[in-house]
């Protein structure tokens, strides 16, 4: 039997957001492909919090009982691939994978996440979403009253500073490097007890991903549990960019409150496209775009 290489929607990435938007498009019955590599920003952070019903829950149990309740749905297809170009045509779009496949579909969701660029910092990758964490309403209250560290510099930095030390038991601020801080700034953190450090950091000492020291080039080391870092990112995809669709200056995909980007026919949802990093923020969107998109294709039906 030959395969089917047409759908009404195809879903590129198949974590919480496509996950979620696929579940909204199979209760319509809409013929859904999900093209999905199994390689979540989130793969070794031990536990998900702040997601009501799955809080402490590993991240990789939700996305194995989301797509296991998700393909329940007949219209719905799971493809373990990459989407790697996608261009529009006549009939909607077609997506090219990795391993050689192409489909096509009159709507798209891209959720596809960001990538996040890590620092030249020995041990820094092991440590990222076990102890060298990004939010502390997924993360902060495991490790409250511990002796926490920051990653950052320059003026949000005080910001940052001021609001993680509600969760630090002892902060200190890391610039690794220059320090670009305000003197107010400087000044404000003095007062609230928050240390600054500007020697370069050279490796972080773990053990399996749990941070125990700093190592800084001078030789020194910081006993630290955990270390909250803004990194920059960048899109995990360049199918957006292929498809012309419009970013926001943060560098995210821009979409209006009913999860449509600047092309029509494209919806985008998830980390992707806000800058609220959360697996429940990328349900809530997921969700919202998959219904949005199935009654725009029923409105379209009765149209012609």
């Amino acid at each position: 039997m030959e395969k089917e290489t047409t759908y009404d929607v195809i879903v590129i990435g198949g974590s919480y957001a496509g996950l979620s938007a696929a579940m909204s498009l199979g209760r319509a019955s809409m013929r859904t492909l999900i093209i999905d590599a199994g390689q979540p920003c989130n793969r070794q952070t031990p536990y998900s919090h702040n997601f009501i019903t799955h809080d402490g829950t590993p991240p990789a149990e939700i996305s194995q009982l989301a797509r296991k309740q998700v393909l329940k749905y007949d219209s719905v297809t799971f493809q373990e691939d990459i989407a790697v170009s996608g261009r529009q045509i006549e009939a909607g779009f077609e997506i090219t994978t990795e391993k050689g496949g192409i489909y096509r579909a009159s709507k798209l969701v891209i959720a596809t996440g960001m990538k996040d660029i890590m620092p030249e910092i020995k041990g820094f990758k092991d440590c990222w979403g076990i102890s060298v964490i990004h939010c502390p309403y997924c993360h902060g209250y495991e490790y409250k009253g511990s002796k926490t560290g920051l990653f950052m510099n320059g003026e949000k930095a005080i910001e940052h500073a001021l609001f993680i030390n509600h969760w630090a038991g002892e902060l200190t601020l890391f610039t690794n490097g220059t320090t670009d801080l305000p003197e107010a700034g400087i000044q404000k953190l003095k007062e609230n007890n928050i240390a600054i450090v500007d020697t370069k950091i050279t490796e972080l000492l773990h053990h399996d991903g749990k941070l125990q020291h700093l190592q800084l080039a001078d030789g020194q080391t910081v006993e630290l549990e955990a270390l909250y870092a803004a990194l920059p990112m960048e899109q995990q995809s360049t199918i957006p960019e292929m498809l012309n669709c419009n970013f926001s200056e943060s560098g995210h995909i821009a979409v209006n409150d009913f999860k449509q980007t600047s092309v029509a026919g494209v919806f985008a949802a998830g980390d992707n496209s806000s800058p609220m990093r959360s697996v429940a923020n990328a349900v809530a969107a997921g969700n919202f775009a998959g219904a949005f998109i199935s009654k725009e294709i029923i409105a379209e039906r009765y149209s012609k």
